[in-house]
């Protein structure tokens, strides 16, 4: 791991400030914070700022659950970013997604005209960090404007974690977190 987890012993108000109101109570301190968020205090200025789009994307953004999840794990997969996968193949099987579905999702795969619209604009945004035309349109048929606008986001959300876990050297955890 090259940046590892803040030591308890150096956690202070200002890395307990980064995670308050941002998530729950039992998760913002060493001990249940998890791999990812305890790594991400090191930089209580940056946690802030970042944790609160993060939260936005995973719980007030206007994507149905369900499209968010089959983004995530096919960033996941194109980015090689274990964690990322663990934990959001959880989420994708709380929502009701089969085994099936979150395998088909990282390979690209979709069983519905949304869902692979959704998969195919995470390649083509990964590739050329645009859409094309038919993309767009095949996301209008299912989506509005803001949510759209919040797909793109979320896409290139979960990109930006993907590289910061995968070079902080964050792996799954064995526990909830």
């Amino acid at each position: 791991m090259r940046l590892p987890p803040l030591p308890a012993e150096e956690w202070d108000d200002r890395a307990r400030g980064a995670l308050a109101g941002l998530v729950p109570r039992n998760r913002q301190d060493p001990d249940g914070a998890g791999l990812a968020l305890s790594t991400l205090v090191r930089h209580p200025d940056l946690a802030t700022v970042f944790l609160r789009f993060s939260t936005y994307l995973l719980a007030h953004s206007t994507l149905p659950a369900r499209v968010r999840e089959l983004a995530t794990l096919r960033v996941a997969t194109r980015r090689g970013c274990a964690y990322e996968w663990a934990h959001h193949a959880k989420y994708a099987a709380e929502l009701g997604l089969s085994e099936a579905e979150i395998e088909a999702a990282g390979h690209g795969k979709a069983t519905d005209e949304l869902g692979a619209a959704v998969l195919t604009a995470v390649d083509e945004l990964d590739e050329n960090s645009n859409l094309s035309d038919e993309t767009w349109a095949a996301l209008g048929r299912h989506l509005d404007e803001r949510q759209r606008m919040d797909l793109i986001f979320t896409i290139g959300g979960y990109c930006l974690m993907a590289m910061a876990f995968n070079t902080f050297g964050i792996e799954p955890e064995d526990d909830s977190h």
